[in-house]
């Protein structure tokens, strides 16, 4: 049954601004996707679960909006409970998304933090020990930070490693910090970008840090993967999300789409990451899915 309005092949994007990180609720019509799954009517239609995550426990970083609030709500209509962490700043988006994945039955735990404090990593996996009281299925790494800088003569020595300290660092730590509490069916998800293939000029150092995230993923699963714990990732293309309002000029907003002629819904990203936390990927471990909307990519 299709419902809501969505982006049709070859439509406008609503150009408009917000201050960094942005707000859900502040996005401009079509509102983004979280539960349902465009069609090619240009409408949607509601995600049919099947208990792929049943008892499942989940952490999930900036799962206040977007991708992360997406995969939170699928997760929750697949059985599994979530924590999730965001920026202070986020609070209004983290309360709405408890609320839609509490609607679905399963818990959704907040924790406000910046997780470019390593201290704040460690927080974040000691308080999903200790709300889930056990062991810990699923770590979604997904927060991410990004701004556009046409050249590198523009690029600051401040941005850089703030993108940095954003993108990447927190993966490390978290996964170093879960992997004690994980057990042999356990994964890891990392939330890379097709921009970490084609090389995107003005988002230099996000571009780069996505490139660690692929390499690290390839790593990590090389390392867990005889311990019964897969490490995989995910590299959107242009996805509907605070971030672009919030980080990129009018300009670039205008050419926001893909080869389907619109950006991907949240929801389409998050159906991916339940694909790769869930036994249907058993046998997928140190891969990429490009759940880009239609680029071809190598790697």
């Amino acid at each position: 049954m299709t419902s809501k309005p969505q982006f049709e092949s070859g439509h406008e994007i609503p150009v408009s601004s917000q201050s960094f990180p942005g707000l859900e609720s502040k996005m401009p019509n079509p509102q983004p996707l979280f539960d349902e799954i465009p069609t090619e009517d240009g409408k949607s239609q509601k995600y049919r679960p099947a208990e792929k995550l049943k008892g499942k426990k989940a952490i999930i970083t900036g799962g206040d909006s977007g991708i992360g609030r997406a995969t939170a709500i699928l997760f929750a209509m697949e059985g599994a409970d979530s924590l999730i962490a965001y920026l202070p700043e986020e609070e209004e988006d983290a309360r709405e998304t408890k609320k839609r994945v509490e609607q679905y039955g399963q818990q959704c735990h907040l924790l406000a933090t910046d997780l470019r404090d390593q201290k704040n990593c460690k927080r974040v996996i000691d308080e999903a020990v200790k709300v889930f009281n056990g062991p810990l299925d699923i770590l979604f790494n997904n927060a991410a930070y990004q701004m556009v800088v046409d050249d590198i003569k523009d690029l600051s020595e401040d941005q850089w490693l703030h993108t940095f300290n954003t993108n990447i660092h927190p993966y490390f730590f978290l996964a170093k910090y879960a992997l004690p509490h994980m057990k042999r069916g356990s994964t890891i998800i990392n939330n890379a970008s097709i921009n970490a293939y084609v090389g995107r000029p003005d988002l230099l150092d996000y571009t780069s840090t996505k490139g660690a995230i692929v390499s690290f993923t390839r790593g990590l699963s090389n390392q867990q993967v005889g311990k019964g714990i897969r490490v995989n990732a995910v590299a959107p293309g242009p996805v509907w999300t605070p971030l672009i309002p919030s980080t990129m000029s009018d300009e670039a907003q205008k050419q926001f789409t893909s080869p389907m002629g619109r950006p991907s819904q949240p929801s389409e990203i998050a159906t991916c990451v339940v694909f790769l936390a869930s036994l249907d990927s058993s046998s997928i471990s140190g891969q990429t899915i490009h759940c880009n909307g239609g680029s071809i990519v190598n790697g």
